[in-house]
């Protein structure tokens, strides 16, 4: 499955500029997002299911009817032990049935058969490739044995399945949340993923085939899922909700339903339940613990019912512990639980001399029994293997005991942290009854102890392999086990260099997915990295404001580190000859490095710093001076400012800034390129909260063009030039970027045109930093605290072929109208603007009129208003500017007029992409306003009168009442004047008259304003 989670862009406002809903992100066919993040795979087993028409039935039937056996699924096919041939005829209908459907596919799936077949074509713009790194906090699971080391884990919203051996993974993709816990079934078939946020998802998949079988929608619709477990039958799920009250439910997951079979809620005393685990004796019973507190449950089809029995440290007058995990004994009358005091406490059933009614109500009475101190450091791990009770501590030790708790084997390394998980091969080394070779740290024992090899996860991100019969500790991965924020890419070689909070660095050959070399930086996490240009250097700034120069294949230091910023670096970057070196600081500092010649030998030296920015620093770039090759070097501050520095006069200690420009009226600039030589003008490239991309002159900083940037959800966080190869085409161009969550890719030119673009949800819980290969082939990106890096294959002719699909010219921008063409608004439209053409010639001449396609620059406004936009006085220069100097750098002429189709792409490009929601009014009532008596937001009518006249675009007097009589004044036709020959003497008593003391938001959005409600845009009143 190469099951990528597209994501459709959010469509901007189409009608006035009203107060509108918050927008949400639908896909074409109306899907949600989470629909389609998880559809296009299908829900083979549902489908299957209303194909066949089968009931199931209660008893202990298999989740496909006889098609499937999900415990000992030996062989796919196999017929029940009944042998009636009334059944196998049946089953070979159904077989029939099920080969003309996908579902054939999971029937015909074989053990190690998601590696054979041949690498699928992609079919989508970016696609994933390869991940590094996985969440040390939940389980690692050995999927198959023997020579095939295949291990299941979870990287971020992605649960991977990876062939160790042969170098491979497969993606399971489909949620759009960090998976937050996961389960197996016995025979490691199935697996369970769930997810906790917004629209949290249930997914069973089938290990031999990756297809996803099952996915509950909105199964814990708060909070989503904190804990899953599967049965021995692989037939139930348990799981337990993320929310502050948790709920815990029973699914029979091969029933298309979205309702569990039974449900119950857990009073929050009981503490966070995050782990659960069924009876491997009985699907009907299972238990939970959080920290404090263990809950055993049992369920049947009049519900579920639960116990939560007592424990504190004067029930045995001794120190219990924290709980870690609970198992069922194998004796199927006991239970046990770990502690983080290295104890277990022996959980058991108890008769009463004389029922009640209270203890008849109760599923089952359990008490803690004993507390068995079994070491002194802290279990984390507890389960069953067979006839043995395994533990997994803090220090690296697994312990095998039997059913009376005596030790039986001890394996322990000295380099092994505090273990998370253990899974176990599915078949032991040895026949039974032969006793293979013991561990040297075994305890003597009388009876025969077979084990089994055993696959170890560490909280600090490593995983082993051990190999029970020469007690050998084997790592197989290790990763970083803190926050990834920084990746870059070599620019002459396959090779991608990640650093994390940890302080390991590593390099990795992203061509042939291997690891080269590391190195560990114990004094401070590394937060940003950079090549130079020619490949020689790799430099890394440090969260303790440190930065060192390395070299880029070695790792080693060239140069000793610096240390003159006085926090944690956010940017860094070499200029185009490698002899400067750049860093932005979390102080709003820009310090720089140069790079000289002293004894003969080219070294580093610290050049100058400067505080040249008040708020956080988004950018810095270097460039090269349009006359010569001298580099140019600019940032770009949250405080609108870009600023450009003036290297060749700078000495030491003494950083010159030639220019500083405010590049943003209210918007705040979040990233910045350069953009390619696409036409004789050069431009920078900026793009801003408000899902704005903006093309400014090189050399004067003039705003030449504002465009509709891709509106997925969140504004453009990254951007960089995508490298081409292509030579038949190198005015054909890419733009890479990341959002708060996803990874996207632009055609160049931007034009406003939302089908150039393509995104993909990547890191759910934010994208850290993205870098590009050097042929353009590979994105990748990181995603800081899920600890993972992600390469995307990129594939440029199914972003051209989508962009050929949304249809030429202006016909991608009609559907950004309210209505469309064939809409009013479209109609609306042209009437205003044939209006401004008459009104350009006069409206009371006599004189034969021009026919013409064109308005003059100077009805923009007008018009833009009319259509509800109302722009600022910086915007409407911003607008006739960008169509005056359209031609200018080609022709050297100024235009003096705009034609209906140019003036519906400078609407919605510079039109809000979301129109006015009340949040934004509300949220300036909470800047400028005070609390009155009801608790109310409100500002008194004299400042808000006050503010008008003196902050910001400030208005005259004049201007001001002319605006307040024609807000509250009749309108024309309803018995009033013309609003334009207002009588501003009577003003003031209108104002007073209409406008109350204390307005609030919602009086001023509706009563002053008279815009709509907030209701969906498709509905809103036309004003």
């Amino acid at each position: 499955m190469d099951g990528s989670s597209e994501v459709t862009p959010e469509v901007p406002t189409g009608g006035r500029a009203g107060v509108s809903s918050e927008p949400t992100e639908t896909s074409q066919d109306g899907r949600t997002a989470r629909e389609t993040a998880v559809l296009p795979k299908q829900d083979r087993l549902a489908t299957a299911k209303e194909k066949e028409g089968a009931q199931e039935d209660a008893g202990a039937d298999a989740p496909l009817g006889v098609l499937w056996s999900p415990s000992g699924m030996g062989t796919p096919g196999t017929l029940p032990s009944s042998g009636c041939k009334e059944q196998e005829t049946q089953q070979r209908s159904r077989e029939d049935d099920w080969h003309d459907g996908s579902a054939s596919l999971v029937w015909a799936a074989r053990p190690g058969m998601l590696f054979q077949e041949d690498k699928q074509t992609r079919l989508h713009p970016l696609s994933l490739s390869w991940v590094l790194g996985y969440n040390s906090s939940l389980a690692v699971h050995s999927l198959m044995d023997g020579e095939d080391r295949v291990l299941l884990y979870v990287s971020s919203h992605t649960a991977v399945i990876h062939d160790m051996l042969g170098n491979r993974q497969y993606h399971l993709q489909g949620h759009t949340n960090v998976i937050s816990c996961l389960c197996v079934s016995e025979d490691r078939r199935w697996v369970a993923t769930a997810d906790r946020g917004p629209d949290a998802l249930i997914i069973v998949w089938d290990s031999f085939s990756g297809i996803p079988v099952r996915t509950i929608f909105d199964s814990h619709p708060e909070d989503g899922v904190s804990a899953i477990a599967i049965s021995q039958n692989a037939k139930y799920l348990a799981t337990i909700s993320a929310g502050t009250v948790q709920r815990v439910c029973v699914w029979k997951w091969t029933l298309p339903t979205e309702k569990p079979m039974c449900s119950t809620e857990l009073r929050p005393e009981f503490g966070h339940q995050d782990y659960v685990i069924f009876n491997p004796q009985n699907p009907n019973e299972f238990v939970s613990n959080s920290k404090t507190q263990v809950i055993f449950y049992l369920w049947d089809d009049a519900g579920l019912q639960y116990s939560a029995p007592l424990l504190s440290n004067q029930t045995f007058k001794s120190v219990v512990g924290h709980f870690s995990q609970s198992v069922f004994h194998f004796n199927n009358s006991q239970a046990l639980t770990g502690t983080l005091a290295g104890k277990l406490v022996v959980w058991d059933t108890v008769s009463p001399c004389t029922p009640s009614k209270e203890l008849q109500v109760k599923p089952h009475s359990v008490k803690a029994t004993k507390l068995v101190p079994m070491q002194k450091d802290s279990l984390t791990v507890l389960m069953v293997l067979e006839s043995c009770i395994v533990t997994g501590d803090v220090k690296g030790q697994v312990k095998f005991y039997d059913g009376q708790l005596q030790l039986l084997a001890c394996y322990s390394h000295s380099k092994v942290g505090p273990i998370q998980s253990i899974s176990f091969s599915k078949t032991p080394l040895d026949p039974p009854g032969v006793s293979p070779a013991c561990p040297t740290s075994c305890t003597g024992s009388s009876q025969p102890f077979v084990a089994r090899n055993f696959i170890l996860s560490t909280s600090d991100a490593t995983v082993l392999h051990v190999a029970t019969d020469r007690a050998n500790f084997e790592k197989v991965m290790e990763e970083a086990k803190k926050a990834v924020n920084a990746v870059a890419c070599h620019p002459r070689q396959a090779l991608v260099a990640v650093g994390s909070h940890c302080g390991l660095l590593k390099l990795w050959d992203y061509q042939q997915t291997k690891y080269l070399i590391s190195r560990i930086f114990p004094e401070a996490g590394i937060q940003c990295l950079s090549y130079d240009p020619e490949g020689y250097f790799l430099a890394a700034g440090f969260t303790d404001g440190s930065v060192y120069i390395l070299d880029a294949i070695s790792l080693q230091s060239s140069c000793k580190e610096f240390k003159f910023s006085h926090g944690p670096i956010t940017h860094i970057g070499f200029s185009h000859d490698s002899e400067y070196l750049a860093t932005a600081d979390e102080k709003y500092s820009v310090t720089v490095y140069k790079r000289v010649l002293r004894n003969g030998s080219r070294c580093w030296e610290h050049l100058a710093g400067l505080h040249s920015h008040y708020k956080p620093i988004r950018s810095i770039l270097f460039g090269v001076q349009l006359d010569g090759n001298e580099p140019r070097l600019l940032s770009l501050g949250e405080d609108r400012q870009l600023v450009e520095y003036d290297l060749n006069t700078s000495s030491k200690d003494h950083l010159v800034v030639l220019h500083r420009d405010r590049i943003e009226q209210v918007a705040v600039p979040l990233c910045l390129a350069w953009y390619p030589q696409l036409s004789t003008e050069s431009f920078i490239l900026t793009a801003n909260n408000c899902y704005k991309m903006k093309l400014y002159n090189t050399t004067t900083k003039m705003c030449r063009k504002t465009l509709l940037g891709p509106t997925y959800g969140s504004p453009l966080e990254k951007i960089q030039i995508l490298p081409t190869t292509n030579a038949t085409d190198p005015q054909k161009c890419y733009l890479a970027y990341v959002t708060k969550d996803k990874v996207g890719l632009q055609i160049l030119p931007v034009d406003g045109n939302p089908h150039k673009s393509s995104a993909f949800i990547c890191h759910p819980d934010g994208v850290s930093d993205l870098a590009t290969s050097y042929d353009g082939r590979y994105i990748f990106t990181v995603g800081g605290s899920d600890c993972t890096v992600m390469k995307w294959e990129v594939n440029l002719n199914a972003l051209d072929a989508a962009a050929s699909l949304g249809g030429e010219d202006l016909i991608p921008f009609y559907d950004l109208l309210d209505g469309g063409k064939e809409g009013e608004f479209f109609r609306e439209l042209e009437d205003y603007f044939y209006y401004a053409q008459l009104c350009s010639h006069g409206i009371d001449t006599l004189e034969t009129r021009q026919v013409s396609t064109h308005i003059p620059l100077e009805e923009i406004p007008s018009v833009m208003r009319a259509m509800g936009f109302y722009p600022s006085e910086e915007k409407i220069e911003e607008m006739i500017n960008e169509v005056k100097f359209s031609k200018y750098a080609d022709t050297g002429e100024q235009v003096t007029k705009i034609n209906l189709g140019d003036f519906i792409k400078l609407y919605i490009n510079h039109r809000p992409a979301f129109g006015l929601s009340m949040k934004k009014i509300q949220r300036a009532f909470q800047v400028l306003g005070y609390d009155n008596e009801n608790g109310d937001k409100v500002i008194d009518r004299g400042d808000l009168l006050l503010l008008l006249q003196c902050r910001g675009e400030h208005m005259t007097e004049d201007e001001l009442a002319r605006c307040l009589t024609t807000l509250l004044g009749k309108h024309p036709g309803e018995g009033g004047s013309d609003p334009d020959t207002y009588d501003p003497s009577g003003a003031a008593a209108l104002t007073e008259e209409e406008i109350p003391a204390e307005i609030t938001a919602e009086i001023f959005a509706a009563d002053i304003l008279g815009l709509p409600a907030a209701e969906p845009e498709k509905n809103r009143k036309k004003r």
